[in-house]
């Protein structure tokens, strides 16, 4: 079984006995199944909007920076951007080292480094060592780059909704059903039928939480390095 758009919108027409679409006709197709196509891009975009930061929509991120430029661009499909992830990648012909940059608040970059974005002194310019966020859809270095040096983050994209009978969801195959599930409570409602449109929308947030379950929820521990009563009694025993 193929994981693609036309699929997606098939399972759908099989649950509710209808014909399924194919290749030819797909972007053709009116009324019930114009409106399938449009229930599987919302329930996608319904599981996209429970959680900003999916795994499966981060991306790593790699910018060439311009020497005595500070300020530059959020990529256009970014939704959040991980400040404390910035770089510089090591660089034998610039002779710079890994550097990971500190953030650095607007404020204080207005502060402190604000005479570098005017100023064409470029013996000011050296490896960045801050990043800072402009209140623009931007990010920012500081000192200004004495050279093209590399830089990379991470961040999280906006998912596009699918188009093509062949496009592929970026959640990962094994939480088809979970779009499924979602695409079945618009298709419902289409038909007014309220109660299997409601007992749809119960198995879908279900199923968004298992999802939270598995690729969001993570827990740290870390081990306690504190000696209680009991212990320091004892290791005082032994030592004397």
């Amino acid at each position: 079984m193929a994981y693609n758009y036309l699929d997606l919108v098939n399972e759908v027409n099989r649950r509710l006995n209808e014909v399924e679409l194919t290749s030819s006709n797909f972007a053709s197709s009116v009324g019930f199944y114009a409106h399938n196509k449009d229930a599987v891009n919302a329930a996608i975009r319904d599981i996209n909007h429970v959680h900003y930061e999916w795994p499966f929509n981060h991306v790593l991120a790699e910018e060439t920076l311009t020497a005595g430029t500070i300020r530059y661009a959020f990529p256009s499909d970014a939704n959040t951007i991980d400040f404390d992830t910035f770089r510089i990648k090591e660089d034998a012909t610039f002779g710079n080292a890994t550097v990971k940059l500190t953030i650095l608040s607007y404020e204080d970059y207005l502060s402190r480094y604000i005479d570098h974005e005017y100023t064409t002194d470029s013996s000011k310019r050296e490896v960045p060592s801050y990043v800072f966020h402009a209140p623009s859809l931007e990010y920012g270095v500081v000192p200004a780059p004495n050279n093209a040096y590399t830089i990379f983050y991470e961040y999280y994209r906006v998912p596009v909704d699918l188009s093509s009978y062949s496009d592929v969801p970026s959640i990962p195959e094994r939480f088809r059903h979970v779009i499924i599930d979602g695409a079945m409570a618009y298709a419902y409602m289409f038909r007014s039928n309220e109660q299997s449109a409601v007992m749809a929308k119960n198995k879908f947030d279900e199923g968004i939480k298992r999802m939270r379950s598995m690729l969001v929820n993570r827990y740290s521990y870390v081990r306690s390095g504190m000696i209680n009563t009991t212990q320091a009694s004892a290791f005082g025993d032994r030592v004397k």
